[in-house]
């Protein structure tokens, strides 16, 4: 008698989501499965309200695996049992072939809880891994439960030494996709006098260090703005700090926009200043847009894998105002340079184009789901 095939089930596990990079890249993979007839399933802990998630896409099931009021508990340790309980059962009730977790302790109960299950684990660290692994402890446990997992997947090659050798030899390789808005061809008309960045206003987005480097600069380059994209906690502070070095009518701070490609296709360049990144998806776009970029070179490796110094932008340490200074200067003085720069930066749109990357991810998936037979 000829064995029914079982329909491919693939499913991804994120905390939320909330408007935000790794949860952008969950939703286009999944759109993406869902296209190629996989039966896809997202398993989110938080549910925000619709304005600020993305939207689902069409077919693809939503699972909320946060514990209710009436399961929470006043004991944080029987609550974590009770989480691992929950999030087990899901699986079990959902039969995936496999899922794709990230972000910190998500992989921790990704691991845990499809063990001694059919449902494969696949972990993925998609910022600087020191970080969403902090401390001795965090750290022993990845490179503990990380082995368990049917697949390791990291951003950057310099990301691999923060863990075990065993991992570090089971550890693939793989891109973020660009976001199809993205994908157009470069504007090749005159540059507007603008600077731009893209980022949550926090402490590790540097953008102090960013107002600092303009205002250093402001009376040679009086016909230029700065305008940085996003929101976040200190938005007052760093508003107070633009009206402090007599910026307030050349530093603006909408906040969260839509189409943000549209808003700086046009721009003169585009500025990274963050301590630390994964693989920036903010950087990558800016490079598909073809504009002329200034990124530090933060620990992970995220920006060498996007760009090479002096080629397709510029490079410089991080926490470094004097060399940012120089670059600005550089670049808003050579346009020609300039451009020249972001024809090469959007070349980027071949390497990191969706149909090119999710490839790469179907294929992992398709390797570890054909091991299960």
């Amino acid at each position: 008698m000829k064995k029914v095939e079982r329909e491919k089930h693939v499913a991804f596990y994120i905390g939320s989501l909330h408007k935000g990079g790794a949860e952008r890249v969950f939703v286009n993979l999944a759109d993406f499965f869902r296209q190629e007839g996989y039966r896809v399933t997202i398993v989110t802990q938080y549910q925000f309200p619709k304005e600020e998630e993305y939207d689902l896409p069409k077919g693809v099931k939503r699972v909320l695996s946060e514990l209710t009021d009436e399961e929470i508990s006043n004991n944080r340790i029987v609550n974590f049992f009770r989480r691992v309980r929950k999030l087990r059962r899901v699986w079990k009730t959902e039969k995936p072939n496999l899922v794709l977790s990230c972000i910190g302790k998500n992989n921790f109960m990704t691991v845990v809880t499809t063990m001694f299950t059919k449902t494969k684990a696949v972990v993925s660290v998609v910022g600087e891994a020191k970080e969403e692994y902090p401390g001795r402890l965090m750290r022993f446990l990845a490179n503990l439960l990380f082995p368990y997992a049917a697949g390791i997947v990291l951003q950057t090659e310099r990301s691999k030494y923060f863990f075990s050798k065993k991992i570090q030899k089971r550890a693939v390789i793989l891109p973020n996709s660009l976001n199809p808005a993205f994908i157009k061809p470069r504007y090749d008309g005159v540059r507007e006098r603008r600077i731009v960045a893209v980022g949550r206003l926090d402490a590790n987005k540097n953008h102090e260090m960013m107002i600092r480097a303009f205002a250093a600069l402001k009376d040679k380059y009086a016909e230029y703005t700065l305008t940085i994209y996003g929101e976040g906690e200190l938005h007052g502070y760093l508003e107070n700090l633009a009206g402090e070095l007599g910026l307030s009518e050349r530093v603006f701070l909408p906040g969260v926009i839509p189409d943000v490609a549209a808003r700086i296709e046009r721009a003169a360049l585009f500025l990274l200043t963050s301590y630390s990144e994964g693989v920036s998806n903010a950087l990558i776009e800016a490079l598909a847009t073809g504009l002329p970029v200034i990124s530090t070179d933060v620990p992970s490796g995220g920006t060498v894998e996007l760009m090479r110094d002096k080629e397709n932008g510029l490079i410089i340490p991080v926490g470094d105002q004097h060399a940012l200074e120089n670059a600005m200067d550089r670049l808003l003085g050579e346009p020609t340079y300039a451009d020249r720069l972001g024809r090469e930066a959007s070349k980027i749109q071949e390497r990191l184009a969706p149909e090119r990357v999710n490839r790469l991810w179907k294929s992992l998936f398709d390797g570890i789901m054909a091991a299960q037979k």
